[in-house]
């Protein structure tokens, strides 16, 4: 076949294609070796057509389904001359869909050691599922989360929820570790639907209602963190451990459903910015707030005391002279349900009312107390860490209601970038926490990590005291003692 012969050859068949769809035959050609083979020839022609209609059936078939996923129902679409109303059962809604999706992070916790047996892995292997999962939802929270400020969040979490439900079905079913710490590592990622949920409940929610809905959401996230561990080692106790993991599964395909038909559309509030520009600016807003490093700051000690208490709580409770089993000690996290019943009232009848900064007094307070009870007299009486876990929650979850109360009026357009900036703070806190109460309870016990515990919440009281609630600089109480809002 001669050059001049390919090129007609493909000259036809491009026109062909482009104008029927359909495949290249002898009538077509030039060349003297395909016209020797007539019966190929059709063959071939049939395979082609029949590859043709199976591929443009495939596009059709994922146009249906993203046609279908992404339509919104009309009681569910934006208008401006009459916004959705956000109301209690949307409220519920948003909180049911966060505690089911952050109990993905920490469903593996108190089931390590079967994992390990499971996968034929040492307990320290074992221990990298939580640290992916940890360092998966640090990637969706920086790299994720800034985006519901440029796109229609409605859609977003959609995919988000669909991604992490599709990921799932591997973790489900996966024999190989290797493959079950990537999955980890990934659903994680996607795992940060409840982050871009909050700044939509700050948008949706009237100001003099913003701290009761953000209360009920936030409760939802702290019962998904206590209800994992609580489900996951009763599941694991009398059944096989994978049983919660699809429970886990059937839960995401449900929210992705229950957001599908009932979460209302709400447009970007950016449309002029890049997502490069967006990930920047969250540094710009941390050089220019003195309220958002307020807050983070906050945030970052007294999510150390959280996560640095429950760590430690393991110890104390499976040793001496408690000596409890495992399942009786994952019943200590219910304890933890305080901020679910008594926070909505809180922040109903405090931080609706009064100013971030008294609302954040009362409630560090209310920690202090609580801390101090559980940590000299933890050791000799079971009551004094199940008093701390109800009052510690308590604390914790309406601080951060009113410090996110606070930081949301910063800039209203660039909610889930302030929301960003503020929860990388209590990731890092967090993370420290973890680390600092492990080695502080291997040196000195119970005692000597709950004293570091009320250091920290000492220092967070001395960031809150900085600033005065009239105060525009980073430190002073210029404008005078306020307590009741003016907005």
């Amino acid at each position: 076949m001669t050059a001049e012969s390919t090129q007609r050859v493909g000259d036809n068949s491009s026109s062909r294609i482009d104008a029927e769809l359909l495949p290249i035959t002898s009538a077509h050609s030039n060349s003297p070796t395909v016209q020797g083979f007539g019966e190929d020839e059709k063959g071939h022609d049939a395979n082609v057509r029949s590859s043709t209609e199976e591929s443009i059936g495939k596009r059709k078939y994922w146009r249906y389904f993203a046609d279908v996923t992404s339509w919104t129902p009309p009681r569910c679409r934006w208008n401006p001359e009459d916004p959705s109303k956000f109301g209690l059962p949307l409220n519920i809604l948003f909180a049911f869909s966060g505690t089911f999706t952050v109990a993905n992070l920490y469903y593996s916790h108190p089931i390590l050691d079967v994992l390990a047996r499971f996968f034929d892995v040492s307990h320290e292997r074992a221990s990298l599922i939580p640290t992916c999962s940890q360092a998966g939802y640090a990637t969706g929270l920086i790299l994720l989360c800034p985006l519901g400020d440029l796109v229609r969040r409605r859609h977003f979490v959609l995919l988000l929820t669909l991604v992490t439900a599709t990921l799932w079905i591997g973790v489900c079913i996966t024999e190989s570790f290797e493959v079950f710490l990537v999955l980890s590592y990934l659903s994680s990622v996607t795992t940060v639907t409840p982050q871009i949920m909050l700044p939509l409940v700050g948008d949706l929610a009237p100001p003099a209602r913003r701290a009761t809905a953000l209360s009920i959401v936030s409760s939802g996230l702290v019962l998904g963190l206590l209800f994992a561990r609580l489900l996951s080692g009763v599941v694991a106790e009398y059944s096989h451990w994978r049983n919660i993991y699809w429970l886990s599964l059937a839960l995401q395909f449900l929210i992705f459903a229950l957001l599908w038909l009932f979460m209302p559309d709400y447009p970007s509030t950016n449309t002029n910015i890049s997502y490069f520009k967006i990930l920047y600016s969250i540094i710009g807003y941390y050089w220019t707030s003195p309220v958002l490093v307020q807050a983070t700051l906050m945030g970052f000690f007294l999510s150390a005391t959280f996560t640095s208490f429950w760590t430690t709580l393991t110890f104390l409770l499976s040793g001496d002279p408690y000596n409890y089993q495992t399942l009786i000690i994952g019943l200590f996290s219910l304890a933890g349900l305080t901020p679910m019943f008594l926070g909505p009232l809180f922040s109903r009848y405090m931080i609706d009312r009064f100013v971030p900064q008294f609302s954040i007094l009362v409630s560090l307070s209310i920690l202090i107390t609580g801390v101090s009870v559980g940590t000299y007299t933890g050791t000799y009486t079971v009551a004094g860490p199940i008093i701390q876990a109800a009052l510690q929650d308590f604390g914790l979850q309406m601080t951060q209601v009113a410090n996110r109360v606070a930081i949301y009026s910063v800039a209203p357009k660039a909610r889930n970038r302030i929301n960003t900036g503020y929860m990388m703070g209590v990731f890092c806190g967090q993370l420290m926490g973890t680390s600092v109460g492990n080695r502080l309870y291997s040196q000195g016990g119970w005692i000597l990590s709950g004293s570091v515990n009320l250091a920290f919440i000492g220092a967070a009281l001395l960031i809150c005291l900085l600033r005065g609630p009239a105060e525009n600089g980073w430190v002073g109480w210029h404008g005078g003692i306020r307590i009741r809002r003016t907005e």
